[in-house]
């Protein structure tokens, strides 16, 4: 289907068969859902080892009784398991609660409201702001608009952000204060960052705010489907270019282990978490310590996690394959969207024409299926062109998103029609 050279003669019969096709579909009454990814049971059951495991012993290696108060850092063995993730040092690690979101939350009210190292407060500043690459990860978006924080969208190439552009922003705004990075698997697009843009964005503190922080929020360090994709090290980039403070660190596993009960992981330079902890210390008397050493027993090596996380593919990978099957039958050989084949993380980022997302969410909700809602991989949910959509397809099981995916390629297709009548 190639929508740019069809006739309107041809475009109304596209219209006409599609139409019955979808009205067909409605008859169903379907409820499926792929908005958001979470790790389905069968993942979740990979991690039931956690029950029971401690069997009564709740002393870490270093002595600490985990079922009393204090270790605001952390066990020093869950320190370690996130220094392995985020392949940096375990001094240089807080480990927390069940939610790197939580930490991250944490980090930008601490340089809102108290600055970071001795900096000026970002709400003291004219306009603070955010470069947001775009699409992005909406829980971002909304902890920045929570606090009244502005962002700007910067495009995401199929290397990173957009770095000329974000280069001459930092440089031309003092105002702009922070990135949000997901460098590997990004969500929603799948792009893992290239050592260039690594290397640039290290060097951004050079010109930017002395208070200006990367968040570089790797969720999916070691979420790999097949072979392991090797993401450059922030940490040593910024330490070659005496930028160490101008980064903060995310890790977790709740897409590991069990989502709601996993264990968060911030990683940064001294100065940066001494003004975390001024405030943690304000705000809790120590994270689930039995949680940490649940996390740690069942993990002891870094091999053991590697090898659990292969678990996590083979589940994940036939349905990563359902997705780029239907989209490479439906849209290979036409103009109808574009996407990419992501080598792991947990979305597929689909691009309509432009126009057309909206329309396809919409249409796909009243057949049945819950995508997410237009305009969440922007700021305040503004798509500028209306054309990006993320999908998820990890909860649902196979059968389920067959189906899902059926109903979207319908969709985008009748979307796709029907908006090409409307310009003629």
């Amino acid at each position: 289907m190639l929508i740019d050279s069809a006739t309107r003669d041809q475009l109304q019969e596209w219209e006409k068969e599609l139409s019955a096709q979808y009205q067909r579909i409605c008859q169903h009454q379907l409820n499926l859902d792929i908005t958001r990814g979470k790790p389905s049971a069968d993942q979740l059951h990979l991690a039931d080892g956690l029950d029971g495991i401690l069997n009564g012993d709740y002393r870490a290696a270093d002595g600490t009784d985990t079922r009393n108060y204090g270790g605001l850092d952390g066990l020093t063995c869950a320190r370690e398991l996130g220094a392995d993730i985020l392949q940096v040092p375990s001094d240089e690690v807080i480990a927390g609660g069940n939610s790197s979101l939580t930490l991250m939350y944490h980090a930008v009210l601490t340089g809102y409201l108290f600055g970071f190292a001795g900096n000026t407060p970002w709400r003291e500043l004219q306009s603070p702001k955010f470069l947001c690459p775009v699409p992005g990860y909406d829980r971002h978006f909304s902890i920045c608009e929570q606090l009244g924080i502005g962002m700007v969208n910067v495009p995401m190439t199929e290397q990173g952000p957009d770095m000329d552009a974000a280069e001459a922003l930092v440089r031309d705004d003092s105002d702009i204060i922070g990135i949000w990075c997901v460098p590997k698997f990004s969500n929603p697009t799948g792009v893992t960052y290239g050592k260039e843009t690594v290397d640039r964005l290290a060097r951004l503190g050079q010109v930017a705010n002395p208070g200006f922080r990367i968040f570089w929020d790797n969720a999916y360090a070691i979420h790999d489907l097949e072979q392991q994709v090797n993401l450059p090290g922030i940490r040593a980039a910024t330490l070659e270019n005496d930028t160490a403070d101008s980064v903060i660190q995310f890790a977790s596993t709740s897409k590991v282990t069990h989502a709601g009960a996993g264990v968060a992981f911030v990683s940064a330079s001294p100065a940066n978490l001494a003004s975390l902890r001024r405030q943690m210390q304000a705000m809790t008397i120590g994270p689930d310590k039995v949680n940490q050493l649940r996390h740690s027993r069942l993990f002891a090596e870094f091999t053991m996690l590697r090898e659990h996380m292969q678990k996590h593919a083979r589940i994940l990978k036939p349905k990563f394959a359902c997705v780029s099957d239907h989209l490479e039958t439906a849209f290979g050989e036409s103009d109808l969207g574009t996407w990419a084949t992501p080598r792991g993380g947990y979305f597929v980022s689909f691009d309509t024409r432009a126009g057309c997302a909206a329309e396809v969410i919409r249409l796909a909700a009243e057949a049945g299926v819950k995508l997410t809602p237009a305009g969440a991989t922007f700021p305040y949910g503004k798509d500028p062109e209306d054309r990006n959509i993320r999908i998820a397809p990890s909860f649902p099981p196979l059968e389920e998103l067959d189906t899902a995916m059926s109903v979207f390629v319908l969709c985008v297709k009748l979307a796709t029609v029907r908006k090409q009548l409307e310009t003629l």
